[in-house]
């Protein structure tokens, strides 16, 4: 399943980074396109979609 997050407090690429590994802590054989300039993510994941949000507002990049 493909998910795609708005993500307001992603700025660079040390951020995709961050948010990258957060979601790979929950299901490490997630697929995860992260673009600070648009502030778009895109997983593909295994995992349900609040496990992700949860993940990612756990790791401080709330979604919107």
């Amino acid at each position: 399943m493909t998910i795609q997050l708005t993500i307001p407090g992603m700025a660079c690429s040390a951020c995709a980074n961050n948010i990258t590994n957060a979601v790979k802590a929950v299901d490490a054989n997630a697929q995860v396109k992260a673009d600070p300039q648009t502030k778009l993510v895109n997983v593909d994941t295994q995992a349900s979609e609040n496990v992700i949000k949860e993940a990612l507002v756990a790791a401080g990049y709330p979604p919107a």
